[in-house]
């Protein structure tokens, strides 16, 4: 039986790459999207199975995009498919509901294994990716619904860390200075109650911050 897959990269040779990749086996490449939200319109047309989602494109990123899949079309299994292994990026994956996390380097049989499991609706998470992330998921301030007093300031910073930036980057984004991003992290952390980067970004995926 076949195993219908949705692709979601914007870039063409890895789109091609994965087609070749899938040559001969009973993966079946059913559409093509460049962008997260072209990624949700084929999903909510073709209904593919599996749905194989880049993290950084065009248009709203592939995390983005994961939350609202798993809202719209919650049958259908979500691999995260990314060059970063990026522990931020793999704890939004888990709390969003993503089926597993590829990285692009990895071998055909890897990546093969973890659609099969998806399409099986198993999940093709590794111990040790869950592992790098369970002390995240699991902090008892994460979970209690409490309000925490963030400047506005603070709330941008939070949503551009939580999508996995780097304080150089966050600066750049913003046109802020390195050293008020670090000043405007350690405070976030502060607040939140969270040791690190990866807590608060899980905690604002589920205040809906991002």
């Amino acid at each position: 039986m076949s195993i219908k897959l949705l692709i979601a990269d914007d870039h063409e040779v890895v789109r091609c790459g994965l087609r070749s990749l899938m040559a001969g086996t009973e993966v079946e490449i059913v559409g093509e999207a460049t962008t997260g939200e072209q990624a949700i319109q084929l999903a909510l047309e073709l209904r593919p199975d599996v749905v194989l989602l880049d993290i950084r494109m065009p248009g709203g990123d592939g995390l983005n995009a994961l939350g609202r899949l798993k809202l719209d079309v919650p049958q259908i299994a979500v691999l995260i498919l990314s060059t970063y292994d990026n522990p931020t990026y793999v704890a939004r994956a888990v709390a969003l509901g993503a089926a597993g996390y590829v990285l692009k380097g990895a071998d055909r049989q890897s990546l093969l294994d973890a659609i099969r499991k998806a399409a099986a609706g198993e999940s093709a998470w590794t111990r040790d990716e869950l592992r790098r992330v369970t002390g995240a998921l699991a902090t008892p301030r994460l979970n209690a619904d409490v309000e925490v007093p963030l400047t506005q300031r603070e709330s941008e910073v939070l949503r551009q860390l939580a999508l996995g930036l780097t304080n150089k980057e966050i600066a750049q984004a913003l046109h802020i200075s390195y050293e008020t991003v670090k000043e405007h992290v350690q405070h976030i952390l502060r607040k939140v109650g969270v040791s690190d980067r990866t807590q608060a970004a899980v905690w604002a995926v589920r205040k809906g911050l991002v």
